[in-house]
């Protein structure tokens, strides 16, 4: 499973975030930290859908604990487009994200 990948894809959807991570060289630590908690979050999920739907495949099991953990992950991350503000993400909010995520280690 390629977790940073995954992670990858959703900081590049939020442009503002992945340019401010980028242009502080935080987006590598915030990509390996999501990431593993993405897979964390993978894995558990796993094994509480194998114990709740015992007749389901692992296949569509972990389809489905994926598919839980990223929107998990998705609703952490600051949106793609703010709704109650036109303006970028500011660098605050971006490096207070990234310090919530990385203490919680």
């Amino acid at each position: 499973m390629q977790y940073k990948t995954i992670v990858l894809e959703l900081l590049w959807e939020r442009a503002q975030l992945h340019q401010q991570l980028r242009q502080t060289h935080r987006l590598l630590p915030t990509l390996e930290t999501l990431a593993r908690e993405l897979k964390a979050s993978h894995e558990t999920r796993k094994e509480t859908l194998a114990q709740a739907k015992p007749d389901s495949q692992p296949s569509q099991i972990a389809s489905e604990a994926l598919e839980m953990a990223i929107k998990e992950l998705e609703d952490r991350l600051p949106s793609v487009s703010p709704l109650d503000e036109g303006e970028p993400l500011s660098l605050d909010e971006a490096m207070a994200f990234v310090q919530s995520h990385s203490s919680s280690e």
